[in-house]
Order: structure tokens, then sequence, then C-alpha cells
């Protein structure tokens, strides 16, 4: 019979930014689809939006393990495998949930990115379109138009796999991002994989004390290099 146990996998920090990011995203869209008059607003999601992505990209290269790319960005032979049913998933994203997690990341931040040069010349000017040609602020403006229809698409495919993985496999992959801890069989989830990669995820004072500098940091540098 499987031994199952709980194990850490979701650092603090990384919990706290997936919750904030998604409050950010809910608010984005219900200032531009439900709010007559919010845009600026709208511009001041967006921004939270662009600083949570950025201390991601960061905490993926120093972060706890499971929170680090490299343990869960899949090669294509892995992710061959995996769907092969050759290999497992691993404790923290499987490699269809990291090509998830990597999606969501890039049009969220094209989108915030956009959105710095954009301008509806009508209830708001990014910060940066007074600094650009009026061309590249017409082509941002038109992609930051139409890439909202690629994140409405990957948050559905997001939710649509949480059902899934819940309804079908039995695997709750809400409660985990709540707590941090899954309760599973280690050994049958790190099939062939290293040894690292099998243990719980750090999540001390020191790695929550790093992640509040560094997300402090990344708001102080966009707020007085961006906004102002």
């Amino acid at each position: 019979m499987p031994m199952k146990k709980n194990i850490l996998i979701w650092d603090l920090p990384l919990r706290v930014f997936h919750w904030l990011l998604v409050l950010c995203v809910l608010g984005a869209v219900f200032c531009v689809e439900v709010l007559d008059d919010a845009m600026q607003w709208h511009g001041y999601f967006g921004y939270c939006i662009l600083v949570l992505v950025s201390f991601r990209i960061v905490w993926g290269f120093i972060g706890p393990v499971h929170a680090r790319f490299t343990s869960f960005v899949p090669t294509p032979n892995r992710l061959k495998k995996y769907l092969q049913g050759k290999t497992a998933g691993g404790l923290g994203h499987n490699p269809l949930g990291a090509l998830s997690v990597i999606g969501l990341l890039v049009v969220l931040a094209v989108q915030a990115g956009t959105g710095l040069f954009a301008d509806d010349e009508i209830a708001f000017q990014g910060p940066l379109s007074k600094y650009v040609p009026n061309f590249v602020v017409e082509l941002m403006s038109k992609a930051h138009e139409i890439n909202h229809t690629f994140i409405y698409c990957l948050i559905a495919l997001h939710l649509a796999a949480i059902f899934f993985y819940q309804k079908v496999k039995g695997e709750d992959l809400i409660r985990p991002m709540i707590f941090g801890e899954k309760h599973l069989d280690v050994d049958e989830h790190t099939q062939d994989l290293p040894n690292h990669l099998r243990e719980a995820a750090k999540d001390g004072w020191g790695h929550r004390l790093l992640a509040l500098l560094l997300i402090a940091g990344i708001a102080t540098l966009f707020i007085y290099g961006v906004v102002r």
C-alpha cells in the first residue's frame, strides 16, 4: 500500500503571490468589464500585476526548490514521456501545469507591459506613452486590446484543469495553494526525478524576509522608475 504523507510544496511567499495575483486580475477585469469609470483603477491593478509577475520571475530562480523554473519547466522529452504515461508528474507542477504557469506569466506580463505604453485617448494614458512615438503607442494599445483574449482563454483552461483534477483524478489543487502541503506518496510522484525534487520546500523566516525585501525593492523601483 502506498505510503502517503503531508509534504510542504508551496512556500508562503509563493502562495501569497498567487492569491494576490488572482485578486489583481479579477480587479482589473472588473474595472474594465463592469464599471463605467474606473480605468485609473484598472491601471493601478495592472501596475500591481507587473510587480507581482516580476517578483515571480525572480523567485523562479532564487526561491525554494519547487518554486524554481528549473524544477518544473519540462524539456520536450519529459513532456512527451509524461503525456505517454511513462513518467510521473512530480511534487509541484506537472509538465502540463508548468506550461500553463509559463503561459499565464507571459500573457500577464505582455498585458501589463503594453499597458504602460497604451493610450485610449479617453480615460487612461500609460505612464510611458509620452516617451515613445505615436505609432508605438498605437501598436501597444492594439496589442493590449488583443492580448486580453489570450488571458481569458488561459484562465479558462486553468480553471478547467483544476476541475478535472478535482473531479476526475481526485487531486485537490486549491488546498495546497492555500496551506502549502500536499498529501501524497512521494515515491509514486517522483519516479525518475533527482533527489532534490523529492524534498519538501524550505519556508523559513529567512526565505520570507528575502521575498518581502525582493517585492518591496521591485515595487519601489517600479514606482520611482516608471510610474512617477
